[in-house]
């Protein structure tokens, strides 16, 4: 585990060190061309190599790919070989469609593509029966599957109603006879229960996905922009160098990281949903992958601890504009006192998030125990900011200045981490 502040140092150097003239831009420009081809073969023989070295998105992805095409491919033999369909291609086109990243949401999804396609199908043999394949008759058809594709309920496969009324129609107009035309559109309906359940059956027996590591991955990342913004905070704070550029760019990174808050909430409900109809949750190795409460019990103190950080990026901004008020003097002097206490504070508080960044269930018990004592030492560095507040006598109830604020921000962030200690540590008990 790196020490607190590394991110943000290095993510500094960084930037340092790709800022320069012109002519050195122009320069590795020049050079990043001539290697581009054996750049790019390189980036595919790591992405290969993740591919094979780890269960990451590349070995997924690689996955799903396979598993798609052996889904298409039976269905393929069995509506083009066996039963010598008109419209072979609904079979494959249908297991492809449901082959969703958990065995839950591609029973979901087939359950809605076939009610979409049945829906569409019923639309048409009723109208085209009643009417005829005439021009007036696909007017009503498109307009009450397109109404039909309105229900909520269908969720995303609403469109699929209109597509299977129009190829219905296509299909009712070729044919000869009204067997046919029965025999035709009820093919269709076969087709995608067909493709369907091939598709549900090789998502569920081969290598059905598990994906409860994406809850601990949300987690991970929501705690890591929570580490970087804190870890450039605190040098900063120590060494009184507050000017404007510098706490806007903090209370904008703040803002920003919000977006991963539904990131990681996307995580932990795929996570759940990867065990629902999963055989693999049957296997020892997975038959306890965590409780997903305390999961999300820890993801909504990770959340509420972001808002209290972006509460304090703008009590920062404000105490940037109170300190150019106060330059001389002893008010001057105390804020300095006061800012270096507070970022020992914060630097400790870096290093409670820099756990949660590397969370993982198989090093859980040695995490819990440094949180522990990660925690009690922060605990101990707020405390000694309200010491220091009290003891400068700084004006805490005055709503124009930002001390009382952050004092209640350090009470409140260490409400959430203590929290978090105790939902982790519970875990590891349990």
């Amino acid at each position: 585990m790196g020490t607190p502040g590394g991110s943000g140092a290095l993510k500094n150097t960084e930037q340092r060190g790709t800022t320069g003239t012109g002519e050195t831009t122009g320069r590795q420009a020049a050079s990043s061309r001539g290697k581009a081809a054996s750049g790019r073969s390189a980036r595919i023989r790591q992405w290969w190599g993740r591919a094979v070295g780890s269960a990451g998105h590349e070995r997924h992805t690689l996955l799903l790919i396979g598993k798609s095409t052996l889904a298409a491919t039976v269905c393929w033999v069995i509506s083009h070989d066996l039963l010598n369909a008109q419209s072979p291609a609904f079979a494959p086109f249908s297991a492809v469609l449901i082959m969703q990243v958990t065995v839950y949401q591609s029973v979901v999804q087939s359950l809605r593509y076939v009610g979409a396609v049945a829906a569409g199908v019923a639309v048409q043999a009723a109208l085209g029966f009643l009417a005829g394949p005439d021009l007036l008759t696909f007017v009503l058809v498109a307009a009450i599957a397109l109404t039909i594709g309105r229900w909520p309920a269908l969720g995303a496969q609403r469109s699929q109603v209109a597509t299977a009324a129009f190829f219905a129609f296509s299909t009712y107009s070729a044919a000869t006879s009204n067997t046919d035309k029965v025999t035709q559109l009820g093919q269709i309906v076969l087709l995608v229960l067909i493709g369907c359940g091939v598709g549900v059956l090789v998502n569920l027996t081969v290598f059905p996905p598990m994906r409860y590591r994406s809850a601990e991955y949300g987690i991970r990342s929501l705690a890591q922009a929570l580490c970087d913004l804190v870890s450039d905070i605190f040098p900063a704070l120590r060494d009184g160098d507050l000017d404007q550029e510098r706490t806007e760019q903090w209370r904008s990174r703040a803002e920003r990281a919000e977006a991963l808050i539904t990131q990681a909430r996307s995580g932990l409900q795929t996570a759940e949903e990867s065990l629902y109809y999963n055989p693999r949750r049957l296997l020892r190795r997975h038959r306890t992958p965590g409780s997903f409460e305390n999961y999300a019990s820890v993801l909504e103190a990770l959340e509420r601890t972001l808002y209290q950080v972006a509460s304090l990026t703008r009590s920062l901004d404000r105490w940037r504009e109170d300190r150019e008020d106060a330059r001389e003097g002893t008010e001057r002097e105390n804020s300095n006192a006061f800012l270096a206490c507070y970022a020992r504070f914060l630097e400790s508080v870096s290093a409670i998030t820099s756990v949660l960044a590397e969370l993982a269930e198989e090093s859980l018990a040695d995490q819990s125990q440094e949180l522990c004592r990660l925690t009690n030492e922060a605990e101990r560095h707020r405390k000694e900011v309200a010491e220091e507040a009290e003891r400068l006598g700084l004006p805490l109830t005055d709503p124009a200045r930002p001390y009382g604020v952050l004092v209640v921000e350090a009470i409140r962030l260490m409400e959430e981490f203590r929290y978090t200690r105790d939902v982790i540590g519970s875990q590891v008990d349990g």
